[in-house]
């Protein structure tokens, strides 16, 4: 089985846990890393390998309290690197957490809902 991606989380990085053998794949944190691409790209390629052979059913979760610009087409690259799940015929979901009184991670959430076909749910947390 594919082995564990993990990458402890700091003040302006979010903690990355993708976890094959729970079929969980979180996010979790603040992302506005000072080098982005150093930061994300082994990760996208951890996907891309992952890709190839993905689980029965992988579950991806969001819980970012905030994350720039750059971070956000990051997150736009993992989301449609993760879309190639569906086309090996496995299951994959997405569900993206938001503050009740965060407006700019709800919008960010429906925006990314919005852009694929993975299926995808909010989730207001009060």
């Amino acid at each position: 089985m594919f082995e564990r991606y993990f990458c402890e989380g700091s003040e302006d990085k979010p903690k990355i846990d993708f976890n094959p053998h729970k079929n969980i794949f979180e996010i979790t944190g603040n992302s506005f890393p000072e080098e982005s691409s150093k930061f994300f790209i082994p990760l996208i390629q951890w996907l891309e390998v992952y890709t190839l052979n993905p689980n029965e059913q992988t579950h991806l979760i969001f819980r970012l309290d905030y994350f720039n610009s750059l971070s956000g087409k990051f997150i736009y690259e993992i989301l449609f690197t993760l879309q190639k799940v569906l086309q090996t015929g496995k299951k994959i979901n997405i569900s993206w957490y938001f503050n009740a009184d965060d407006t700019f991670i709800e919008e960010k959430g429906e925006e990314f809902k919005s852009a694929i076909e993975i299926p995808f749910e909010l989730v207001q947390i009060q």
